[in-house]
């Protein structure tokens, strides 16, 4: 019995673990090469997901298609909050703080006028249940993780192995010193931001699978990925896998030993103490 309690919490952590690093890692994205702090990512993430509803309940598409498309409307919808929202503002954090707060009501009003304030939920990506030495797992949970590694380790590779990702490396490191070597910083600014946005929109879409939507899912998913980006350090993205890693783990055993109201705080309680002994996060530089 005990085994099966563990063998289930640990499916249970990896799959809470991949849709917080799918959407720490965009967030992460934008602060380090952007060096912007964008609340509305969380909202963005919400958006994803009631993109993919639509398109699989009200009009039919089959919902792996829909997420696809969910991924690259939502991509698309970052180049255009780049360079109508981000670029005017990239050197004036003040002015980029209001505008992203301001993107989030605007996309929460705009969710809630057109779609509705009422839970939804999208079909199954992967039906029925699968059954491993006597765990049950449900198919959307494994899909779930396995899609967040595949993810995970494609924009991994992407940083390191392409002229792309090194020139995002070397904007993230000194974006003056970029630009005076021919790098065009802005057309990196979007590509950047286009990733970003599209893991949101697929961790959103996955999440609501597996529990639900609303238009204020986003509201919680926020404080989860500062969490982790400040727990990986400022500047670090291969840190966020572990801050993943560590805040899924943290948010899913501990239900089994506390109320699920003291979860949140005990978790962040753990995260200061971390933070006070090493202020600079795992692998980061000190904020």
């Amino acid at each position: 019995m005990i085994s099966d309690v563990a063998a289930q919490t640990v499916v249970n952590v990896l799959m809470l673990s991949s849709i917080y690093i799918l959407v720490a890692l965009g967030f992460a994205l934008l602060l380090t090469v952007l060096g912007i702090l964008n609340f509305a990512h969380a909202a963005i993430y919400m958006v994803g997901g009631y993109i993919c509803y639509q398109l699989a309940v009200v009009v039919g598409i089959n919902q792996w298609a829909s997420l696809l498309i969910s991924m690259i409307a939502v991509g698309l919808l970052g180049l255009f909050l780049e360079r109508v929202f981000f670029r005017p503002f990239l050197k004036d954090m003040n002015r980029i703080v209001v505008v992203t707060l301001a993107l989030i009501i605007i996309l929460q009003a705009t969710i809630n006028v057109t779609v509705g304030s009422y839970i939804r939920r999208i079909p199954s990506f992967v039906p029925g249940v699968l059954r491993f030495s006597g765990v049950s797992v449900s198919g959307d949970r494994l899909a779930t993780f396995v899609i967040g590694g595949v993810l995970l380790l494609a924009v991994i590779l992407f940083i390191r192995k392409t002229k792309t990702g090194l020139q995002m490396l070397a904007i993230s490191q000194d974006s003056d010193g970029a630009a005076l070597q021919g790098i065009k910083t802005h057309r990196i600014f979007a590509v950047t931001t286009a990733i970003g946005c599209a893991l949101a929109a697929v961790a959103g879409s996955l999440m609501g699978a597996i529990l639900s939507l609303s238009p204020f899912m986003g509201d919680i998913m926020l404080v989860k990925a500062i969490e982790i980006v400040i727990l990986a350090g400022i500047g670090s993205i291969g840190g966020v896998l572990i801050g993943g890693l560590i805040l899924g783990a943290l948010d899913a055993t501990l239900p089994l030993f506390i109320s699920g109201s003291a979860t949140d705080l005990t978790g962040l309680c753990i995260i200061i103490i971390l933070l006070l002994i090493r202020p600079q996060g795992l692998f980061g530089r000190e904020v």
